[in-house]
Formats: structure tokens, C-alpha cells, sequence
């Protein structure tokens, strides 16, 4: 699948486009600011975009008022379908968050229980009841999305919400040629309503790439041949960061042997899950790395671990933002693109990346490794690449057997000798495509 040698690149348009933080209900067509960058995406090296949620919402687009309508903030669905035109001119693919689980208690379904209740068609399509109190006083009780009762939790098993929720995503393929979606809380999502998303995204469109969000727990349950093709990989995400701050880079390598090693118990080999660094709900890697010397190392990982790259707007440069500080502090208005080493540095592993087939689809097995040093290969059925991460302030020669006697990086395209040791200098890292 296309997704599995991409690049993604996530926007959260509401921040990106200094929308109003209320909707205000006033149409403006700031959306259009994603073309403005499309240069800096394709120079970046990125393949697809992924959208946080746009469509009509009360606030902060995962209470969701109207799944047919771009949000107005934003402007109308003639401005996002340009946009979409325009990014597929430009071999960029397009990833929207579906946001499935809930929707705000301004959806208009829910507005008429409001009006009507028991007398609403539409009283079913959430759990609730009539012997109860909603803590805003509506004379009914529902179910909100894990005690956060703006966020009015949908009843998946009833046919009709399946439905509607079917029938808004065929719009959006029809209407805009989307090429995926990313599922928000996917781990709260009913299973048979996956199943049926996936049966009808492959019949409309193929290669259309299913992304979760997932936690905790095996993401077999939801990443398999009847659900999803991916998931965010929260488990390598706290392992990124904090293998630095503790400078035991054990950490991050055991989670990649127990997801992709070569023992036969290893959970996810030859599949691929979504990775990255940071997200709109996370505070930035710029923000939480003890030592900025990290931010290329970090990324280089990032790039060369299997799965699926996601850079998060901003990030490439080191915008920082810190969850302490609240979501609009990670979400923030940029106004034109940044550029400097850290982005050159991102552009280049990005690159690599997409022109190696190891990288993409090669196995995992770790080769040298010490609390500040890791070294690991991926190999493919034509391809091995040696990959060597120092952490370390200092410099750090490696002695080990390579199986071969010189080979290329593919960051720099510089020939590399492994006799006689290789010398690691502090906060690098090297992608050695070997001779075979």
C-alpha cells in the first residue's frame, strides 16, 4: 500500500489557520492556506497530509456539529475540495480524522432530542435515558465520551448511525478524493462498525489506508486484514523521547525487538504502524528533550524504525509548545513555513527513506547497543541498511562486524569504511547501505 513508503505530515487546521478558538459562525476561507505550503511540503519530502478534524464543529473540531459541512471557520467544502485538488496535482495524498466515537452536543441530531426527547427519531443514536440529568440540565442523562459530557457519545450499534456515518464518508471520497482516514479513539470504537468502514473504503477505493488511534494493549485486535491497516504507536512514542532524557537508549531498541524483532513472539512484524515524535495532543519533542542537541537523533530514529513517519506542522523546525500550557499551545497559527538545519536534516532522512527499500520494509534486529549508543539493521529481499545513533555528547568509535567492508549513507551519500572501527561523532547518526 502507498501509505507503508509515505511520508505524513499532520495539520490541525483550526490552529494552523488562526481560526477562532469558539465558533463564531462566520464563514472564512482560511483553509485555502494549506497551498501556500504545498512547496514547503514537497521540498520537505513529505507523500500525504493528514487533517485533524475540519469538519463543523462547537469548538475545537472533535465535537463534531455537521459531518457533510467544513467547518466555517475554515470555509466552505468548494474551498477544501480546491485545496484537495491542489495537493493531488501535487503528488500529495490526503488523510481526514474521522471522528466516529462522539460528536458535540451542538450536532444537529442531538439538538432535536433536545427539542423533541422521546419524541426524536433520533434518540437512539446516542446512549441515554429519560430517568436521569445531564450536567447541563437537558432532562435526560447521556453517555459522554469518557466523563467529558460536551462530547456526546454516539450509539455505533444502531443501524442508522452506522448509516449516516457510512454514507458522510463516500461524500468525502466522492467530494474531495480523500485517500484515508485516521480514526480518533479508535480503541473505544464498536468492532463490527470497523468492519463495515473497511469492507466499504476497499470497495470505493482500494488502496484507501485506515489508520486508529490506539493506546495501550495489542494493536493486533484492531490492525489486521478486516480493520485497520495501521495505528499510532504510542508505545515507541514515550520510548523516543524518554530514551533520551535517561540516556538508555535499551529502552526504545527492547520496544522495537518486542514489536519487530526476529523471535518468533515479537507482536507486529510486517506491519506498520504509525510513528512520530509528537501530535496536537502531545507537548512538542522540541519542548521535551533535556538536551535540543537531541532533535536529530530523534528524528533519524524516527525515520529509520519500521512504520510510518509523521511530522507534526512546526515540528520540523523546532516549534515548541508544552501540554501544560494548554491544546492552543500545541496547535498554534503559523504564519508562512520555516526553514533551517533541523529541517534540512528532516528533509534528508525523509528522502532516504522513501528511496530504500530496507527502510521501508525491511526487518529488525539490533546489532550493537549500549545506553547511549544503539546500532540496528534492516534488511529487505535486495537491501541491508546498518543504522548507528549516538546519543552521546562525546564521540564514540564502533567496533563491530558489519559483514562487509564499506558501504554508503544514505543521508549523505558518503562512502563509509568499516575497518579498523567507525567513528560515531556526538548526536549523530548514519543510515550505511552495505555492500552484500
Amino acid at each position: 500500500m502507498w501509505a507503508e513508503t509515505s511520508a505524513f505530515y499532520q495539520i490541525y487546521p483550526l490552529g494552523f489557520c488562526g481560526a477562532p478558538w469558539e465558533n463564531d459562525g462566520i464563514t472564512v476561507p482560511r483553509i485555502r492556506k494549506v497551498s501556500d505550503w504545498v512547496e514547503h511540503l514537497k521540498r520537505l519530502g513529505i507523500d500525504a497530509v493528514y487533517f485533524s478534524p475540519l469538519f463543523e464543529s462547537d469548538r475545537h473540531g472533535y465535537d463534531t456539529r455537521d459531518f457533510q459541512q467544513i467547518d466555517c471557520r475554515l470555509g466552505t467544502n468548494e474551498d477544501f475540495a480546491g485545496v484537495c485538488r491542489l495537493l493531488h496535482q501535487n503528488g500529495l495524498r490526503i488523510v481526514l480524522d474521522g471522528v466516529f466515537n462522539h460528536v458535540g452536543r451542538g450536532f444537529w441530531a442531538f439538538r432535536d432530542v433536545q427539542e423533541k426527547r422521546w419524541d426524536s427519531p433520533y434518540k437512539d443514536w446516542f446512549c441515554l435515558n429519560f430517568d436521569g440529568d445531564s450536567n447541563y440540565r437537558d432532562g435526560f442523562w447521556y453517555e459522554g465520551w469518557e466523563g467529558h459530557f460536551e462530547l456526546v457519545k454516539l450509539n455505533l450499534q444502531n443501524e442508522a448511525v452506522v448509516q449516516y456515518l457510512l454514507d458522510c464518508v463516500s461524500g468525502w471520497i466522492r467530494d474531495f478524493d480523500i485517500d484515508g482516514l485516521r480514526l480518533d479513539v479508535a480503541y473505544s470504537l464498536d468492532h463490527n462498525f470497523i468492519r463495515r468502514l473497511r469492507a466499504q473504503c476497499d470497495q470505493l477505493k482500494p488502496d484507501f489506508f485506515l489508520v486508529g488511534e490506539l493506546l495501550h494493549g495489542d494493536y493486533n485486535q484492531w490492525v489486521n486484514n478486516s480493520m485497520l491497516h495501521s495505528c499510532t504507536n504510542y508505545e515507541c512514542y514515550k520510548g523516543l523521547y524518554s530514551s533520551f532524557n535517561s540516556m538508555n537508549m535499551f529502552e526504545i531498541t527492547h520496544s522495537l525487538l518486542r514489536q519487530f524483532g526476529p523471535e518468533n513472539w515479537s507482536l507486529y512484524r510486517g506491519k506498520h504502524l504509525f510513528n512520530f515524535v509528537d501530535n496536537h495532543d502531545v507537548s512538542r519533542i522540541a519542548s521535551i528533550l533535556n538536551d535540543p542537541n537531541h532533535l536529530y537523533p530523534v528524528y533519524a530514529l524516527l525515520c529509520a524504525m519500521p512504520g510510518i513517519p509523521c511530522v507534526y506542522y512546526g515540528s520540523e523546525w523546532g516549534a515548541r509548545g508544552e501540554k501544560a500550557q494548554g491544546d492552543e499551545s500545541l496547535r498554534p497559527c503559523f504564519e508562512v513555513p520555516e526553514w533551517n538545519g533541523l529541517t534540512n536534516w528532516i528533509s534528508s532522512l525523509l528522502t532516504a527513506r522513501r528511496n530504500s527499500e530496507a527502510l521501508c520494509f525491511g526487518d529488525f534486529k539490533s546489532l550493537v547497543l549500549t545506553n547511549h549508543q544503539t546500532v540496528f539493521q534492516r534488511q529487505s529481499e535486495h537491501q541491508r541498511v546498518i543504522i548507528a545513533i549516538n546519543a552521546d555528547s562525546q564521540p564514540y568509535t564502533l567496533h563491530f562486524d558489519a559483514g562487509c567492508g564499506k558501504g554508503i549513507d544514505l543521508i549523505t551519500g558518503r562512502e563509509h569504511d568499516f575497518g579498523g572501527g567507525s567513528e560515531l561523532p556526538p548526536y549523530s547518526a548514519f543510515y550505511w547501505d552495505t555492500e552484500r
